[in-house]
């Protein structure tokens, strides 16, 4: 495992897993909201985003914890030798953005790029689940039956599964 990427829902607590695992592989931990908006929570131009997604991919290792853009997750997903997909019921997506979203109101949430408004982020958020459900979540199902044969595959569909996940032991 040197190249992994972690992909999912909104809400899914992929920045958690992301920041645990990196804590405890000691591989580079990249998030892509953070590379993506500037700290007024502007976002940067797409060719500027893509220059630095493809230059962190170039690197020996990294665990890459978010979205981006189509092109560049699956430009990703191809680099990686490791997927984590968070899989969880829509309601616990809907549910963790919420749990986020009042967190965020006293705590600025670990992972979010600084200065952004946790209030126009889990709009945000709330806009895309059901999207990403209806149209992603079933492209990130078939690339990872797809990919069990090339790549490590983590197909995590519970709270109990992310943490048995992160019980496991991990080499870097």
């Amino acid at each position: 495992m040197k190249k992994v990427a972690i992909f999912g829902n909104a809400g899914g607590g992929k920045s958690s897993l992301a920041r645990r695992l990196a804590e405890t592989s000691h591989l580079p931990l990249h998030s892509l909201d953070k590379i993506q908006f500037r700290p007024d929570g502007e976002e940067i131009p797409r060719e500027e985003y893509l220059s630095l997604h493809s230059r962190l991919l170039d690197q020996e290792a990294w665990i890459i914890d978010g979205f981006g853009c189509v092109p560049s997750a699956w430009e990703r997903f191809a680099a990686a030798d490791t997927l984590v997909f968070i899989d969880l019921p829509l309601r616990t997506h809907a549910l963790w953005v919420t749990k986020r979203l009042l967190k965020g109101l006293f705590v600025t949430p670990e992972g979010w790029p600084e200065g952004s408004s946790i209030v126009k982020g889990t709009l945000n958020s709330y806009r895309v689940l059901w999207l990403c459900h209806r149209k992603l979540t079933p492209r990130y199902r078939q690339l990872v039956d797809e990919a069990r044969g090339s790549k490590t595959v983590h197909h995590l569909t519970s709270p109990s599964a992310i943490e048995s996940f992160l019980q496991a032991p991990k080499t870097a």
